[in-house]
Order: structure tokens, then sequence, then C-alpha cells
């Protein structure tokens, strides 16, 4: 430690941290525009001036000076004043004055800075110069005679993002920030440089004068766009949601989110389904709930409980598959499942479908192989916390089966299964890469485990975690990147069965379907000939080939537990009341289940929670992260199918009802997606 005194009081700080950092340990707030204590520092705005006694008569800029021993600083001297005054009077001599029509009033680091240590007045008379707004595509709106040239959004897209999209052109009063040659910023991330920018230079596109900051109901939540469940913070006005903006979470998400997680809110406008639909005469018909339940548990019961079959999607969630799963047992139902698509995963072996390295562990691995899996698509968050690690140059990267941009550089292995083969039994030049890293890990993609040869690929990943001390006490290497948290609520749970997805939709004898939130995952082709009563949020696939539609809540719309990829169960918050008569998931099969005479043992959400931790012991205590036991992985069979491993290419916009929903995301897949 060292020991430093600030405004006259003795402080014990970290070794090696700046200034502006000591003065935050000590509580004492030092003002700033370029500084962020997760980018690089730049040392711009010379806002955090402070004064440092035996050093020449002028002051320092705290963010870009280190603190030593025996440092005597002052943080709030005549001189500090004076020149923090200053530089204010310098940044507002350009700046315009649009507060009562800039999204950023009430939420601006310049308005607030101004008020407490601006002087109120400035000499400066000139005209203010103007500079031309910028296209940087869909999401965000540009206002660059506001920027204060604090190059927080060029950091951040350069060091955390790691596209390099954003820079600074011309010198002087002529310096002005840009995308190179005028074109769209394509980064996953991207919208998170609107929360960084500290005047309203940047701002949401999609918000843009639609409300203001004291108009809004906060109601923090988590994001189920991916398996990663960032936490996030809905505001809402009315029944309306406006924005969703990150939470912190050290753990999970840092402070950022990406742009599915924080665009596609206006998905929850459009074709949403609002009131139950019974088919007659071949045409979808307005119904009660009662005359939908009673019209399911007619056919239901004129069909043999071996033709009835459910399916959960993937934003389904715990508590929901829970009820679901106890109908379908009280009914003596065995067709039911959640992998989609055929994923070689097992219910009983939780290490085998968990991020087990847990996203913050992956600061401390210093050795990665990525087998068929792109984590900047599949998981943007997690995959900037690789890029981070890559950073501090104690990481490296290997892949296989993978040809992409993952915004650091990794060592392609190629796409055989040779490569694979060779790697599990110590023949390949990566092997003393693994051997000599202390904490290495390897990451299996979502697609691995759903191809024809997922579970001899699965076996030889788990073999490979075993062979090079992945597996250990205070360790353990194996991770699966799930593509969504509905597949891993599903396992929780035991939403499972012996046959695969395919062979129950393929199954001549199936007539009855139940689908909970399955819009596009499997072939509707398949369920052309069968009664099909969909649950779910949207006008979307699914629902064109129901024959009874129950209209759920949307995750923003109900208190609701999902399990992202390191097994940590979260709750959703409701913000807003769904629309119409549309009903929470699990309040719907609830009723369901009372038309059949069924007691699931629950009768509300506090009751199914209880009922639901029974079952798991994990689902005790939200927020935390309950170790998985490891399996040994079973002989490796070698007669694979295929020679080839490939990563199937989608589109990261449009992975679900709610996204293919919004015209915000519609947008980005349009002008974005590669």
């Amino acid at each position: 430690m060292t020991t430093v005194t600030i405004n006259g009081k003795s402080h014990s700080v970290p070794e090696g941290i700046t200034i502006i950092q000591a003065c935050e340990v000590a509580g004492i707030e030092i003002p700033r525009f370029c500084y962020h204590e997760r980018l690089a520092i730049a040392g711009n705005c010379r806002m955090c001036l402070v004064e440092v006694e035996g050093m020449p008569p002028k002051p320092v800029a705290s963010c870009a000076m280190q603190a030593v021993e025996g440092m005597k600083i002052h943080t709030d001297t005549p001189m500090v004043k004076k020149a923090r005054e200053g530089v204010m009077e310098f940044l507002l001599a350009n700046h315009p004055l649009d507060c009562p029509i800039c999204d950023e009033a009430g939420e601006c680091d310049l308005q607030d800075q101004a008020f407490q240590y601006g002087k109120g007045k400035s000499v400066y008379h000139e005209h203010k110069r103007a500079v031309v707004d910028k296209n940087m595509g869909p999401l965000i709106k540009t206002q660059m005679t506001r920027c204060i040239h604090c190059t927080r959004c060029v950091r951040f897209i350069e060091d955390v993002a790691g596209t390099c999209e954003l820079g600074a052109v011309n010198r002087g009063e002529t310096m002005e920030i840009t995308t190179y040659l005028e074109k769209s910023i394509k980064s996953e991330l991207s919208g998170n440089i609107i929360d960084l920018c500290p005047v309203g230079a940047l701002t949401s596109k999609p918000y843009a004068f639609k409300a203001r900051s004291w108009e809004l109901k906060k109601t923090e939540s988590i994001d189920v766009m991916d398996a990663v469940c960032s936490n996030i913070r809905i505001d809402s006005r009315g029944v309306e949601i406006m924005r969703i903006l990150p939470r912190l979470n050290e753990e999970i998400n840092e402070e950022w989110i990406s742009d599915k997680t924080r665009f596609c809110y206006d998905g929850l406008k459009y074709q949403r389904l609002d009131k139950p639909y019974l088919k007659q005469d071949g045409k979808l018909k307005e119904v009660s709930f009662d005359e939908a339940y009673d019209a399911i548990v007619k056919k239901v019961k004129s069909v043999q409980v071996s033709e009835i079959a459910a399916l959960s999607g993937s934003i389904s969630a715990a508590e929901e598959i829970f009820a679901l799963k106890k109908l379908l047992e009280n009914l003596g139902v065995k067709n039911f499942d959640c992998r989609l698509k055929d994923e070689k995963l097992s219910a009983d072996d939780r290490a085998s479908y968990l991020f087990n390295t847990k996203i913050s562990g992956i600061e401390e691995a210093d050795a990665c192989l990525l087998i068929g899996v792109n984590p900047r698509k599949d998981a943007p968050i997690l995959n900037a916390r690789i890029r981070k690690r890559f950073l501090s140059k104690k990481l490296k990267l290997a892949a296989i089966g993978l040809k992409a941009d993952l915004t650091y550089a990794y060592d392609n292995l190629g796409d055989d299964i040779a490569t694979l083969k060779s790697i599990a039994e110590d023949n390949h030049k990566f092997c003393e890469v693994l051997k000599n890293a202390k904490n290495p890990i390897l990451i299996l993609g979502h697609d691995m485990v759903a191809s024809a040869d997922g579970a001899m690929l699965l076996s030889l990943s788990k073999k490979i975690a075993e062979k090079f001390n992945m597996i250990r006490d205070d360790w353990n290497g194996f991770n699966f990147l799930s593509k969504s948290t509905g597949l891993l609520n599903g396992l929780e749970v035991g939403f499972t069965n012996s046959h695969s997805v395919s062979e129950i939709l393929q199954s001549s004898e199936i007539k009855v379907v139940i689908l909970h939130s399955v819009d596009d995952e499997i072939d509707f082709e398949k369920l052309k000939n069968c009664f099909v009563i969909y649950i779910g949020t949207h006008g979307d696939k699914a629902a064109h080939i129901a024959d009874v539609i129950l209209p759920a809540a949307a995750y923003s719309e109900k208190n609701a537990i999902y399990v992202n990829l390191e097994g940590r169960p979260q709750s959703t918050k409701l913000a807003v009341f769904a629309p119409g008569s549309a009903q929470e998931d699990l309040q719907i099969i609830i009723e369901l289940a009372k038309k059949f005479g069924i007691d699931l043992g629950f009768k509300n959400l506090h009751e199914a929670r209880k009922s639901l931790a029974a079952f798991n012991p994990i689902f005790s205590h939200l927020e935390k992260i309950s170790k998985a036991n490891w399996k040994k992985s079973d002989e490796a069979k070698t007669d694979f199918s295929a020679v080839k491993i490939s990563v199937k290419d989608f589109d990261f916009y449009l992975t679900n009802p709610i996204a293919r929903s919004s015209p915000t995301l519609n947008k980005c897949s349009n002008e974005l997606a590669a």
C-alpha cells in the first residue's frame, strides 16, 4: 500500500494507482470527462486538475499521474478551483446551448459539472463553431457540434469492442470525431458509446425526442436475448418501454450490453399476441381463455398420452418450464424436450452444458482453445471479456472450425476433426501451449453438440479438458457456450426426453403438440398434421400454424427466473404489464392444469419457486453459482460421420421473435449484418 495525503488527511491506497483513483478510494470526487476506469488514459479534457505539493506551481492532470509514497495532494485550493473554471469556460466556448432539445439533458455530465465547477459567465463572445453530423448507422444519433473531444467513444470502439471504426481527423479547432469513410459502425457493442458520451454528441437514434429521463420509471432486470443474461435497467413510461440501459455487474457484463439487448425493446410493441385465438373452420378466431382451455382439454382427452408432445423454446423461463413439466407428468406425457436442435446434452451432466470457468474467470485464463464457436456472435459481452484478457498479453488462443474476425488474434488450426483428435491424443503443436498453461480453458460451440457427431465431439472435448489439467478442485476450464438461456432453463429443470426432438416430430403417432415460446428452432412443416397449442408473445412462425394461441407475457412483463451460461439463476422484474388480455406464462399453465383437474402443487409464483427450489437447489439462491460436479468423459468414439467442423452463420440481430419484431433490429440486419 502507498500512503498519500489528500486535503490534509492521510490515506492508504493501492500501489501503482493514479491520483484520481486514489481520490476515489478516499471518497473525494474529482470531476472528469475523458477519464473512464475501463478505458485507456487519454488526458484530453484537463477537468481533473489537482495541486500537488513540491511540484512546479501549476495544476496537474490527476488521471495521468501516479500516486507515490508521501505525495501531498490538494483538490480544493483556489488554484485548482480557478483552473477548473478555466477548463469549463474553454469547453463551453464552442458548445451550443441545446439543453432544451438535447436528449442528454438531465443525465449530462457537462451540465452537472458546469453547475458544480463552472464560474457562471464567460468572456468569450465569438461565434461558436459548427460541425457536420456524421452517419454512424441506425442506432447512434450524432450532433457533433456538441462534441468536446474526450475520445471515450474512440477508445471504447478500439479497446473494448476491438473494431477500430472511430477516430479523429484534423487538428485544433477543426478536429472532428468521425467514422472512417463515413460508414456505419458495425460492432455488436456500438450502443455503449451512447452511455460513455459525457455530452449529447452521441445519443440513441430510436430513443431520440421520445422522453426525458425524469419522466421514466426505472426497473432493474436482466436480459434474455442471449445466454449471458446481462444485467439491465428497463426505463418505461406508462405501458411503454422507452429504453434499456446496462446495469453494473462485474461478474457478468461489467457495464456493457450488446446492441441486441439495448435496442430490442421496440419489438415488444409490434406483432404482439394480446388475445387468445382458436382455429375454427380453418381460421383463427378470437375467443376467451376459458374457451381456449376447454378446446385444449377436449382435444388432449381425445388422444392417447403417447400422441402428445411438448417443446420449450429459447426464451422460456425456469418456472414456466417446470410448471409445464409437472402438468405433462400428471397427464402421463413423456414426449417433452428443450433441446430443439437435438443438442447431445444430458440434464444429468450439469458441467457439460455450463460455462464452468465463469465469465469473470476468463481474466485468469492463459490459454484458450475455441472448438466450433463464434463468441462474437453467440455472446458479444463474453467475447469482449476474452479480448480484454487477450490485450493483457497473457492469453494464447487457437480455434478449430472457425473463420471469423473475433476482434483479437488467434491461431487458426483448420476445420478438420482429425485436428481435434490429435490434440486429444497429445499429438499437436498446440498441446505444448495447453501443457505450459496454468489455467487453460476450452470453449465448445452450440453447433458442435447439435451436430450428428455432437455426442462424440462433446466426449472428445471433455477428454481434452481432462488431459490438459483443466479439471481441478480450484479450476474448471471446460466451457460450453449456449446460444440461448431457454436451453439451460430446460436442462436445469429436467425438461428432457430419451428421444430427440427430431424423432418426436417425425413420429407419425404425435397428434397434439404444445409449443412454449418455440418460434423458429424447429421445422414447422412436420407439424402440419398436428393440433398445435402455442403459448407465446408474438405472431411469429409458430402462431401461423397454431390451432390454439394463448398470449403470454414477455420477459419485461413478468417476474421470472432465467439461468445464464454460468449456471447463475437470475430474475427478471415486471416493468410494464402485458398488452390486452395476455397473461403470465406460469398463470396460463396453472389455469390450464385446473381445467384438467390437476393440482400442480403450487398456485402462484411464490409457491412455484419453492417447489422449483425443492426440485433443484440451485434455485434456492438467486444470483449465486452452484458448482457443477464433473463427470468423466466416456471412451471417445472416432467414427465421425463428418470430417470437418463448421460454425453455422446466422443473423445476429434476428434470433428470436422479439428481435424479429423490432423495426430497429431489422434496420441493423439490413445495414450492418455481414
